[in-house]
């Protein structure tokens, strides 16, 4: 089934990683043989021949990178100036652009391109090898906007969704680990977001940023990789009471397979997943969650994040490569959700939104 992954770091794993990903997962895997300068060096999932083979079509890719206020070797950190940010997030949208200009990718930034890109995955009559991952780029973390005026820049090459927050302080929003919202500065960065119709994207905000997000942006809110607060409890997921909002402003959350936010108590870079016996089935479990509060399948979606940093060593335990996530279809069926139910949480849930956004 053709289907949608609405998180993936692909340009930081191609750029600060150096993974190149024309190759196969094994073949990277393989050239990363030794290196200990990571943590899941040797364990990746994700490459562009692995999303062709899982029929992962359209994926929204993003752009991170993070200005560092003493927050430590955290994701996307490490930059001593926005500025600096800035020019690494442009090292990451050439490298988007390169795989254009290779046929590898292709950017999709508007509803004729979405409906031209869908008709040609949807095309059986292709090979999956013929036909280029469609991305729509997305910024996690706002940090490398150094002023307003870039966000018009940014929206001109083809920016489309904005987290304006990531792990700890950020200059427009505080993020997972804190308890600030947003800065005046994020304040007016929703005011612009809305104006050039640009999607909010509600992931890694706190409870005090969603409160204030919700109050200040009027335009379409999506949650990319977010999992339920209830059943594994952290700041990092969504409260009950923040899904029953994004469910009434008509949001889908994509189902995260990062373990830690699969299952309570898993310790992140320490535990094994096999240890808390979290499988692809374990996201079932969140989505049942949404489903329930909302009454229908219409809100809940896949946003991987696989290669988010970490890899094997902290995916579900029969996971290998981001292909697997074509298993979610079996999974799901014995679960009793139906054939319209799945295609909702592959694809039409995230086309449904788009073709909205962008009508």
């Amino acid at each position: 089934m053709f289907l949608i992954d609405a998180h993936l770091d692909i340009s930081t794993n191609a750029i600060e990683w150096n993974r190149d990903y024309r190759m196969s997962v094994h073949d990277i895997r393989k050239s990363e043989e030794g290196m200990t300068d990571k943590i899941d060096r040797g364990k990746g999932t994700v490459s562009l021949p692995e999303l062709r083979k899982g029929n992962i079509g359209l994926v929204v890719a993003t752009q991170l990178a993070r200005f560092n206020q003493n927050n430590g070797n955290l994701p996307g950190a490490g930059w001593n100036s926005p500025h600096q940010a800035w020019a690494m997030s442009q090292a990451q949208l050439a490298w988007y652009q390169t795989m254009e200009m290779e046929g590898e990718m292709i950017q999709i930034n508007n509803i004729s391109s979405l409906e031209n890109h869908v008709k040609l995955w949807m095309d059986e009559s292709k090979s999956n090898s013929e036909k280029p991952i469609g991305y729509i780029l997305s910024l996690e973390g706002a940090d490398s906007l150094i002023n307003l005026s870039y966000l018009e820049k940014a929206y001109a090459y083809g920016l489309r969704a904005i987290g304006p927050a990531h792990y700890s302080t950020g200059r427009y929003a505080s993020g997972t680990g804190t308890t600030d919202g947003f800065t005046p500065m994020g304040k007016d960065l929703l005011k612009e977001m809305d104006a050039l119709n640009i999607i909010l994207d509600a992931t890694h905000l706190t409870d005090k940023g969603f409160i204030e997000a919700m109050d200040l942006f009027h335009g379409h809110v999506w949650a990319s990789h977010h999992n339920c607060r209830s059943l594994a409890p952290h700041q990092r997921q969504l409260s009950d009471e923040q899904i029953k909002i994004l469910i009434e402003r008509k949001a889908v959350i994509g189902g995260c397979f990062d373990a830690w936010m699969m299952k309570p108590n898993f310790i992140q870079r320490v535990s094994n997943p096999a240890a808390f016996d979290i499988k692809i089935e374990t996201i079932i479990d969140h989505y049942d969650h949404i489903c329930q509060i909302a009454g229908n399948s219409l809100h809940c979606a896949i946003g991987s994040d696989l290669d988010g940093t970490y890899g094997t060593e902290q995916s579900p335990m029969d996971l290998d490569t981001i292909a697997d996530l074509q298993n979610l279809t079996t999974l799901l069926a014995k679960r009793g959700y139906t054939e319209k139910d799945i295609e909702n949480i592959f694809h039409k849930n995230w086309l449904r939104f788009l073709r909205n956004a962008w009508a």
